[in-house]
């Protein structure tokens, strides 16, 4: 097993096309939810319990060995909102692309044939990690990372909030992330002998009807 691998993979210019989404954030600043860091910071903090715990479920899982094809039917499940289901896919796919060049590996190749459109990007995280020797636990806590960070940067875009103030924010965040991981990759371990229906579906309604209004905006700096 390799950290060095999990520092790639988790590194926000690893070329998997995150820096063009906002996580919610832009909606969320639009609406008025997110004005500061105090406001950033709750902000992900409950994206981190929500959407974050869920796709680090989903990509513990994939590493953990369950069927992709499975997992990424769950992860629609989990996803009401149809403009998070097309941003989730299109993630996956750029993800994709760069884990086979970085990692190259069967059943990455696998899922690009089924999913040709691209999968759920929880699910091909959880296959990169796995491909690049890492562990559930390390994938899902490069999901729940990806959660919070991916906000954090978009809104020092969006509101030129200071950087030391956001990472600030993540630095706080870091004791809840490693819980958020450990759940994720428990659940995983359960998903394993249960099935995907053990994995968490915890919901986020303020990120759902958010990414629909988003997707409806006819001017927007971020994809999602």
């Amino acid at each position: 097993m390799s950290r060095a691998a999990l520092l790639v993979l988790a590194d926000g210019r690893f070329p998997a096309g995150g820096h063009a989404h906002s996580g919610g954030a832009e909606e969320a600043v639009g609406a008025g939810r997110i004005r500061d860091a105090a406001d950033l910071g709750a902000f992900c903090r409950g994206r981190l319990h929500t959407a974050g715990l869920v796709a680090a479920a989903l990509a513990a899982a994939a590493a953990d060995g369950t069927d992709p094809l499975a997992l990424d039917e769950a992860a629609d499940a989990r996803t009401p909102s149809p403009a998070l289901r097309t941003a989730a896919r299109r993630l996956g796919r750029q993800l994709m692309r760069a884990a086979r060049a970085a990692w190259p590996d069967p059943a990455l190749d696998a899922l690009a044939a089924a999913r040709p459109r691209g999968a759920h990007q929880p699910v091909v995280l959880g296959l990169a990690a796995r491909a690049a020797g890492l562990t559930p636990l390390d994938a899902a806590h490069a999901a729940a990372y990806e959660s919070v960070s991916g906000p954090a940067t978009a809104t020092v875009r969006l509101l030129s909030l200071d950087p030391f103030d956001a990472t600030a924010v993540l630095a706080r965040l870091a004791p809840e992330l490693d819980q958020v991981a450990a759940r994720a990759a428990e659940a995983a371990r359960r998903c394993a002998a249960a099935g995907p229906e053990a994995l968490p579906a915890a919901s986020a309604p303020l990120l759902e009807t958010g990414a629909e209004a988003h997707a409806a905006r006819p001017v927007r700096l971020f994809a999602s």
